[in-house]
């Protein structure tokens, strides 16, 4: 919320990415930007593989966006990251709109819970 109050929508999703870096660092939440995130089939790592704008507490994924509005597309792209990673949350961030969007995505024995779109203004 902090990075959407100090500069607003309107910019591209780098600068939120690097926004978003420098405040996790400011709160000491390990984090770690761009990561790569392996994609197994049958057991062999595939050569391909995903990249994560965030994986914070190497637990939860977190994607940055600065659309107009989220749409499954995005939702399918944090499924498919923890699917791959074996993860269980994900979080999408847009930060795209007058107020902050968010949606938290939870992945448990093949079973997907998310939940709906919320803003920061609701």
């Amino acid at each position: 919320m902090a990075v959407h109050r100090e500069l607003g929508g309107g910019f591209l999703e780098a600068v939120y990415q690097e926004a978003m870096a420098h405040e996790l660092s400011a709160r000491r939440v390990p984090f770690r930007r761009e990561a790569e995130l392996p994609v197994l089939y049958r057991g062999v790592r595939l050569k391909c593989m995903y990249r994560a704008d965030f994986v914070c507490y190497d637990s939860v994924i977190a994607e940055c966006k600065a659309l107009a509005k989220l749409s499954g597309v995005e939702e399918g792209q944090v499924i498919n990251y923890l699917k791959a990673t074996g993860m269980e949350t994900g979080l999408f961030l847009n930060f795209g709109g007058r107020s902050l969007e968010y949606k938290r995505v939870i992945l448990t024995l093949g079973r997907t819970s998310a939940e709906s779109v919320k803003s920061v203004d609701d």
